[in-house]
């Protein structure tokens, strides 16, 4: 099977239907990395040259024809970083990305903003509220699904943004499947009330905990869209750090469009 040369980023159906969103989750492919970072890598802490992450970073701003494409350290915590206009002032016009500080749940309602999750096995995680244009994208790995990253980030957007959950929409990146989330320290790693969602004697399905966790948090079932695509298995397409762990990290975008 021949390699993608081009940007070819994953959407979502239920994204695609809100007037005025932006988002995609880009394969490994369309970047100029070289191996084995090849090609789309868009982190610049894991050996990579900067150089080329620019040059990524900027294909992906320019693909999505976002003004500004926000990015955190990401920590594995549950912090979340409102993204406004005292964050863009910060803002290296010699630079594809403007930084946020450190957090794993980036908010916006500004238009002409994207906000990148960087991921290679970890869920990103878009919420969207389209009455109250507010977007936010949410990195969560094992770690933000044990300390319940999506029902806080969902709870904040209620708290300070006025967002319905019954009104909100959620996708679920490529990330790592049920079957390949192997986990032999479990007993000691994941709460015991993940038991129901093992698939194996020590494999979990992290997909339907991040359903039922958004469910829980009062999302309703036919508004959330995962991508059920597992990072591990898909070598040609994905980057993996379960598979690889010297590798590139994928970048996930979302946010509001600037009305012309």
């Amino acid at each position: 099977m021949p390699i993608p040369s081009e940007l070819t980023p994953i959407t979502y159906r239920l994204l695609e239907a809100l007037d005025g969103l932006t988002h995609g989750v880009f394969t490994r492919h369309g970047g100029v990395s070289l191996p084995p970072y090849d090609t789309l890598n868009t982190a610049w802490t894991n050996g990579d040259r900067p150089e080329h992450v620019n040059e990524n970073l900027l294909r992906v701003k320019r693909f999505l024809g976002f003004d500004h494409l926000v990015s955190s350290p990401q920590v594995h915590g549950t912090e979340i970083q409102v993204v406004d206009e005292s964050v863009l002032e910060t803002r290296d016009p010699g630079r594809p990305f403007v930084p946020a500080p450190p957090g794993d749940a980036l908010v916006t309602r500004l238009p002409g903003v994207g906000l990148m999750i960087k991921i290679a096995d970890c869920q990103a995680v878009f919420l969207v509220d389209p009455e109250k244009r507010v977007a936010a994208n949410v990195h969560c790995g094992w770690r933000g699904s044990v300390k319940e990253i999506l029902p806080k980030t969902v709870r904040f957007l209620k708290e300070r943004f006025g967002c319905d959950p019954r009104r909100m929409v959620a996708a679920v990146s490529p990330s790592l499947g049920p079957c390949c989330a192997e986990f032999v320290n479990h007993r000691r790693e994941l709460p015991p009330s993940f038991l129901p969602f093992r698939t194996a004697p020590n494999f979990f399905d992290f997909w339907a905990i991040s359903r039922r966790q958004l469910m829980d948090a009062g999302l309703l079932p036919q508004r959330i869209e995962i991508a059920g695509r597992c990072t591990v298995c898909e070598a040609q397409d994905f980057f993996s750090y379960r598979r690889e762990r010297i590798t590139g990290r994928m970048a996930a975008v979302v946010g509001w469009r600037r009305k012309n």
